[in-house]
């Protein structure tokens, strides 16, 4: 099960008011790179028939099922990798360059 960490989901409702995209979902993607790493993709977007959807800390997230496989198990965080330096993050165990945070 993908996972939207309280903080992530908080930015992501900002970023849609800022960005007019209030009632949109939150979609996602995966692709392997050619090191076997993934790279991770994310948007607001609208969903279609084929899409797999679900809701998590109150945020709609759509992806086509092809991306399961890859995102299952991922968590999205928002946090500081830097002093003052805000991102997100995807902490996903099937990515071989996953490196758990430290406590």
């Amino acid at each position: 099960m993908f996972k939207v960490t309280e903080a992530a989901a908080e930015q992501i409702r900002l970023a849609a008011t800022q960005g007019g995209t209030d009632g949109m979902a939150l979609r996602l993607a995966a692709t392997r790179k050619e090191d076997g790493s993934f790279d991770y993709l994310m948007g607001f977007d609208d969903s279609n028939d084929e899409d797999i959807s679900f809701k998590c800390e109150g945020i709609d997230v759509v992806m086509a099922p092809e991306y399961v496989p890859m995102l299952d198990e991922t968590t999205l965080d928002y946090v500081a990798l830097e002093k003052d330096n805000m991102q997100f993050i995807f902490l996903n165990p099937k990515d071989p360059t996953y490196v758990p945070p430290a406590e």
